[in-house]
């Protein structure tokens, strides 16, 4: 657009310059006018006109002529110019094309990159779920055979002969993981009422002797009492079997000049135990006036250690005469050792005695020969001075 403009100027420039160079032609031949006027001034006057019309015709057909060529000029001139914006606008769409393209294919990189990085994630996600799926099933599956076996166990210890075998299958397991296998013994047969038969009983030294154990407990009154509807039962039902089941003990399995003066009833549940303990203390308090000791699976455990403190320290009594004998031995092989060992020192003093006397008439054996290799007989000195007489020998 600037380069057209320029045109422009340039042809209204050279326009006025030929307007210019007619008006001063013209001029001059109006200051020639008085001069032909004067001769023959009508024809003077046509032949200007004449003249004047031709030059103005003339300046005419260049104006056009010089505007005919200052316009193809410029229309060269325009269109070169359009071409270059032309060129310059397609160069510049290119580039803006190439730029526009790197830039969608950097952000199609980053959304594939985005997309693959959420698909993993999503996948990840995914197989985590399904991992914890797969573990709440095998959980479920766990809950259901668990279910399936509480009620198996509920089934098992709803009979009475059934919870009497858990109870003693409990109850030997305690005993033998804490007692030795002389101090207890199973599914015991008293000899005075052969007809009885204990589930265990401990054979704890005298003056305690033996003592029952008794397994099996009464558990139906003490489920009603939890239980809701018509079917609850009263803490005293539960009492009352207590009791019957400490009179039973009591008058089965304490048995005079074969047993101790006691028995244990061992309750199987810590709960029933607990429950007997926290909220019925005149059962404890009657079981202990009938020398019957309730005990729970824990407290049992304290018993039996006792009871194997108790048969540790008589096994240790029994062995403390046999322990005593041979600390006397063992005394009085001290004392030989003693003696001996004086006997050995006297003996090493008087070596040491000895062996210095041996030294002394060694040297003095050497100062001797010594004397008669440099020739010095007895009773002389060195240059044959007479020597004073030699000293006794040692004994």
């Amino acid at each position: 657009m600037d380069a057209a403009l320029i045109v422009l100027v340039v042809l209204a420039a050279l326009a006025a310059a030929a307007a210019l160079v007619a008006t001063l032609r013209l001029s001059g031949r109006v200051a020639r006018l008085p001069e032909a006027v004067a001769g023959d001034r009508e024809a003077h006057h046509r032949a200007i006109l004449t003249d004047l019309r031709s030059g103005l015709a003339d300046s005419a057909d260049r104006i056009a002529s010089r505007q005919s060529e200052e316009g193809d000029r410029l229309r060269r001139a325009v269109g070169d110019e359009l071409a270059r914006n032309r060129e310059q606008l397609q160069a510049f769409e290119r580039a803006l094309q190439e730029k526009v393209d790197a830039r969608l294919a950097e952000i199609g990189g980053k959304v594939n990159e985005r997309l693959d990085e959420g698909f993993k994630r999503t996948n990840e996600t995914f197989v985590s779920v399904m991992t914890r799926l797969q573990t709440i099933d095998d959980a479920q599956k766990k809950i259901e055979t668990l279910t399936t076996n509480v009620v198996s166990l509920q089934n098992l210890l709803g009979s009475k002969s059934s919870r009497g075998a858990l109870g003693e299958r409990q109850l030997e397991d305690i005993v033998k993981n804490v007692l030795p296998e002389s101090a207890y013994e199973f599914q015991y047969t008293f000899q005075t009422a052969r007809h009885v038969r204990a589930d265990c009983v401990l054979k704890l030294p005298e003056p305690t002797g033996l003592i029952a154990v008794d397994s099996k407990f009464p558990l139906e009154n003490f489920e009603r009492m939890f239980a809701e509807g018509p079917e609850r039962g009263t803490p005293a039902a539960f009492k009352a079997d207590v009791r019957r089941h400490v009179d039973d003990i009591a008058s089965k399995y304490i048995v005079p000049g074969e047993t101790g003066d006691g028995a244990v009833m061992f309750v199987p549940a810590e709960s029933v135990f607990a429950e007997i303990h926290a909220h019925h203390r005149d059962l404890v308090e009657y079981a202990a006036q009938r020398h019957v000791w309730i005990v729970s699976p824990t407290t049992l455990m304290a018993v039996l250690n006792t009871a194997r403190a108790v048969l540790k320290d008589v096994e240790t009594r029994k062995q403390i005469h046999i322990i005593k004998d041979e600390l006397g031995k063992l005394g009085k092989d001290f004392g030989r050792f003693d003696e001996r060992m004086r006997k050995l020192a006297d003996h090493i003093r008087q070596a040491h005695e000895d062996a210095g006397q041996v030294q002394i008439s060694s040297r003095k054996i050497s100062d001797r020969f010594a004397a008669i290799e440099r020739a010095e007989l007895p009773g002389e000195g060195a240059g044959g001075a007479p020597l004073s007489p030699p000293a006794a020998p040692e004994s």
